[in-house]
């Protein structure tokens, strides 16, 4: 799941329904995107659905924290990544009655937790950790200050009363100090989930959480401005519709990263992946 350089948000609210639209298309969606690998994967994906469909779509690079308040303030339309019970629990706690939060998920199958390289033998559980703090610097090495699942690992801390700093930074830079740690066979403990390409590429493997403070298996939802349901309800209906289980999202990201690493625009990759699951699609955007 990056400090993120915040966009300024365009007023979207009075200019994106369908009344206010230019002739030749259906509106504009203004979507909010974090640098989170399966985020870009299936904003992009989204985009190209939707401008297939007629609609222009806006991305606006933002951390969780200023998509709930732009969301509130009309600022944005959709936010299409939200982890629940827990992840965003303070979230959807403090917005519940100003912002949409979704019951439909959209993957059902997510996974939080505090992960170590596999060759650390001797550190299996959270409970291990301040066994072995000197190894680790006392450091947890995070990403955005803003993500839900920071706010959680803070919450872990106290609860297992570990002697350890939390230090945050960005997805990308949490993954290369990972891989670093790894190359050099050094300590490191991090925050992570599932789904990630990282998992595949890398030998991990989450401490257990005797105390469940992670919870358990985490939904992704999404949520969208109030109103969003009545100015754009057919794509209010795809989001509901939408589906996903681990080899369509794993394989998604794969072909939106391969984009990347071929100086291509990852929309290429994500329209690739469309080509590939059509019949998948057709589901989704069931008029």
């Amino acid at each position: 799941m990056t400090t993120i350089s915040i966009l300024v948000l365009s007023a979207c609210s009075e200019g994106t329904t369908n009344e206010d639209a230019a002739d030749d298309n259906k509106g504009t969606i203004e979507m909010g995107q974090i640098s989170w690998e399966e985020n870009i994967a299936v904003t992009h994906m989204w985009k190209v659905l939707l401008e297939k469909e007629g609609y222009e779509v806006n991305f606006h690079l933002l951390d969780i924290a200023t998509q709930m308040s732009s969301l509130e303030n009309d600022e944005l339309d959709i936010s299409p990544e939200i982890w629940l019970p827990v992840q965003d629990a303070e979230y959807k706690s403090q917005y519940e009655d100003t912002v949409n939060f979704s019951e439909e998920t959209w993957y059902d199958n997510a996974k939080v937790g505090l992960v170590v390289p596999s060759y650390m033998e001797d550190v299996n559980s959270i409970e291990d950790l301040n066994d072995h703090k000197e190894d680790l610097d006392q450091k947890i090495t995070g990403f955005d200050a803003g993500a839900g699942t920071m706010l959680v690992v803070e919450d872990v801390i106290d609860e297992y009363g570990l002697d350890y700093e939390l230090t945050a930074s960005s997805e990308p830079a949490m993954l290369t100090e990972l891989e670093k740690s790894i190359d050099n066979e050094e300590d490191i403990v991090v925050p992570l989930w599932n789904p990630h390409r990282v998992f595949s590429e890398l030998d991990l493997k989450y401490l257990d959480d005797p105390q469940n403070a992670f919870g358990e298996a985490e939904k992704i939802h999404h949520a969208t401005r109030q109103g969003f349901d009545e100015d754009y309800p057919e794509i209010d209906q795809w989001m509901k519709n939408w589906k996903m289980d681990d080899d369509q999202i794993n394989e998604l990201m794969s072909y939106v990263s391969e984009a990347e690493e071929e100086d291509e625009e990852p929309t290429e990759g994500a329209e690739n992946w469309i080509d590939e699951n059509q019949e998948l699609v057709d589901e989704w955007l069931e008029k």
